[in-house]
């Protein structure tokens, strides 16, 4: 029988351990898209051509791959797509949230590891330079036999990372439903706040310009500098957040999902998710339904 309930995985982390390293050589990616209540570090390589899905980021990747994952409800999974290596090389690290504890995290030598787990709630994804950075260190903790070393090991990777700019967020804000965004500008915070309250409707520049008390020319200045996308792009992609999310966990009909998500009309909506996502909205859901069942 197959269904559709979303695999929670069981990890072999005992409540005794600060952290597991998993190595894995192997020729298919086989797992089903999961969430777990421990943060995971996922290093691999050789694999060019499989895909990555994190929340409603659905990516191809290259030849390495690290992401860092700190949502204990955030889906995950790789999956084999157009990978045709024969020698996938994964290294996954686990360790309990607890082994960081807040107040450890909350001094300021540890400031940027703090700042990078808030960033992962929504998925971070590392480029090359990072990744090349830590290498080594992800190699090495594998064989370590001393546990305090490892560690160390594990803290310096951690660090390493925290302090790259080499880094990308993968999950949308809306997607994960995070109360409240980390960004430490005010403003950036309340636009956020009012898009995600109301993606639904047919919104204006000039209304969420006024809202920081900005012109139209100055704030799409703004958010492209904060976002790196213009007003238009960011608010779709919040649309689309709220989109997929409906898409994945409702049993409504694409066109529904469209109009409640502030798309105004069908055609427009399909366009824009292919555009973005690869995929029409359709094909999307039966796609991540698929990867989600366990026979």
């Amino acid at each position: 029988m197959i269904g559709t309930e979303l695999f929670k995985e069981v990890s072999p982390l005992s409540s005794k351990d600060c952290f597991i390293v998993i190595e894995r050589l192997k020729s298919t990616f086989n797992f089903p898209i999961h969430v777990h209540p421990e943060y995971e570090l996922n290093f691999i390589e050789h694999a060019r051509g499989a895909q990555r899905i994190v929340g409603d980021s659905v990516e191809t990747i290259g030849d390495d791959e690290l992401v860092l994952i700190t949502n204990p409800k955030l889906e995950h999974a790789w999956v084999n797509h157009e990978c045709k290596s024969q020698s996938i090389h994964e290294i996954t690290i686990q360790f309990h949230r607890s082994s960081l504890p807040d107040e450890l995290l909350d001094r300021s030598q540890f400031e940027s590891i703090k700042t990078l787990f808030e960033r992962a709630q929504k998925g971070v994804a590392f480029g090359t330079q990072a990744i090349n950075k830590v290498r080594p260190l992800l190699k090495t903790i594998t064989c370590e036999t001393d546990g305090f070393y490892s560690v160390m090991k594990l803290l310096m990777i951690l660090h390493e990372l925290s302090l790259s700019e080499d880094t990308r967020e993968l999950a949308s804000h809306s997607f994960i439903r995070q109360e409240k965004p980390h960004e430490k500008d005010p403003r950036i915070n309340k636009v956020i706040d009012y898009l995600n309250k109301n993606y639904d409707k047919q919104l204006r520049l000039s209304d969420v310009a006024d809202l920081i008390n900005m012109s139209e020319p100055s704030f799409c200045r703004y958010i492209k500098q904060r976002t790196s996308k213009s007003f238009v792009d960011f608010l779709t992609d919040i649309r689309l957040g709220f989109a997929i999310r409906a898409l994945i966990d409702s049993s409504q009909s694409v066109a529904e999902i469209g109009y409640a998500c502030g798309f105004n009309n069908l055609s427009n909506f399909n366009r824009i998710f292919k555009k973005k996502k690869g995929m029409p909205p359709t094909e999307f859901r039966e796609n991540y339904r698929k990867k989600k069942v366990i026979v």
